[in-house]
């Protein structure tokens, strides 16, 4: 039960038991009869299970965050995250900050701050999900009677410029992996190839096992997306093996035939365990291989002072993921149902029904292999009319198929 105590000739105090068993302290009451009213308040309160302590909330937040963390379970790359945000972004404008102190008002304030500064919407955005998240639970722990951050509807509605992913079309994924093939060696130019015809992710490809790659001239060639060591992740620098990025992320992803074919001779010449590896066996880096290949591969090097080897630009800022969007885009244009289409690359069907009771067909996924393989085919007409493409297939830049033999040198 709460009391109350006379602190002065015209002063009372509420006090309260604290969960720890000891006492706090609500001073400032000019008369008995206010102070028992509150003492009356705070045990309703308590049956209620709505009190929060006063004091609770001089916590600073870098305090709280430490036990937050603590108390986080989520997967390592979304942990490293979180704490690079933290650490560069939120303690050193709110770190000093009494959770009690934090105001929706001042948080709205920095969060304009941060995008007058030139930081990314998504970046942004991130930001305040986490500080949300970091007072939302603090509010839960009863430090502070209610999250500070609420949705605000002043002033003029935000209308931001969506920047939409750029993709390729077939020939422009050739182009740029016949371009990387030059640059940074074969093997990275048939690991875009895979990424475009497949729409498998960066982790899902490089952490592609031997064992989950089934290229059997005699069947449809695929690729196994394990449920727990299906992707590779890489934290601070060290690289591991982990589950995909969603629970229908781990999938078969069947192969048209000249990139069976393509893979086939790929395997033949290495004896590493994993499919795409690095010059020395290691797993490959994202941002090595983003510097080295990706980027060059794209973008050209031909305006570059003196290159090492001049290749013209493909599809400028295509990034690696890219491929994956460019997959989608080929496989809308060429009519296949959205229900395949999600299946292929890993996504969950938003209808809860399709999800439960849709199904790929057999026929369906061999009229979009079909499809896939008439875009190599064609991608290899298309380019096969330039000098510059045929000089590089002459020197085999990269391995190429049967078809792909007939198709450049006709």
């Amino acid at each position: 039960m709460s009391f109350v105590e006379k602190t002065g000739t015209s002063s009372w105090r509420v006090r309260f038991w604290r969960d720890d068993g000891t006492h706090g302290s609500i001073p400032g009451f000019p008369t008995k009869k206010a102070a028992e009213a509150k003492a009356r308040a705070i045990d309703t309160d308590r049956q209620r299970g709505a009190f929060t302590d006063p004091d609770a909330g001089n916590l600073p937040l870098a305090e709280w965050i430490e036990a937050w963390f603590d108390a986080l379970d989520v997967a390592p790359t979304t942990l490293a995250q979180y704490r690079s945000l933290t650490r560069n972004h939120i303690l050193p404008r709110w770190g000093t900050t009494r959770l009690n102190k934090i105001s929706g008002i001042a948080v709205t304030a920095w969060v304009k701050k941060l995008r007058a500064d030139g930081y990314a919407s998504a970046t942004v955005t991130t930001i305040l999900k986490l500080l949300n998240m970091m007072l939302a639970d603090a509010a839960d722990e009863r430090l502070i009677p209610a999250n500070p951050i609420r949705p605000h509807r002043r002033g003029r509605r935000r209308h931001e410029t969506v920047t939409k992913a750029v993709w390729a079309r077939p020939e422009q994924a050739l182009q740029v992996a016949l371009n990387s093939a030059r640059l940074a060696g074969p093997a990275t130019g048939i690991l875009m190839l895979t990424a475009a015809w497949t729409g498998a992710r960066w982790g899902e490809l490089t952490g592609l096992h031997r064992d989950n790659t089934h290229l059997h001239p005699d069947s449809v060639g695929r690729i196994v997306i394990a449920p727990d060591v299906g992707a590779l992740h890489e934290v601070d620098g060290r690289h591991y093996l982990g589950p995909p990025k969603t629970a229908e992320s781990a999938r078969e992803i069947t192969l048209p035939p000249f990139l069976t074919e393509l893979l086939h001779h790929h395997l033949a010449g290495h004896r590493h365990p994993y499919v795409f590896v690095a010059a020395d066996g290691a797993f490959l880096r994202r941002s090595n291989f983003s510097r080295r290949a990706m980027r060059p591969a794209a973008d050209g090097t031909i305006h570059r002072p003196r290159p090492a080897v001049a290749v013209p630009p493909a599809v400028p800022r295509l990034t690696f993921h890219g491929f994956r969007h460019s997959h989608k885009t080929w496989m809308i244009a060429d009519h296949i149902p959205e229900v395949a289409q999600s299946v292929r690359l890993g996504h969950r069907i938003p209808d809860k029904i399709q999800h439960v009771y849709s199904h790929v067909a057999p026929e369906l996924d061999a009229q979009l292999l079909d499809c896939l393989q008439r875009r190599w085919i064609d991608a290899l007409a298309t380019l096969a009319a330039t000098s510059w493409t045929t000089a590089v297939t002459d020197h085999r830049a990269l391995p190429r198929s049967s078809s792909a033999r007939t198709h450049v040198s006709g």
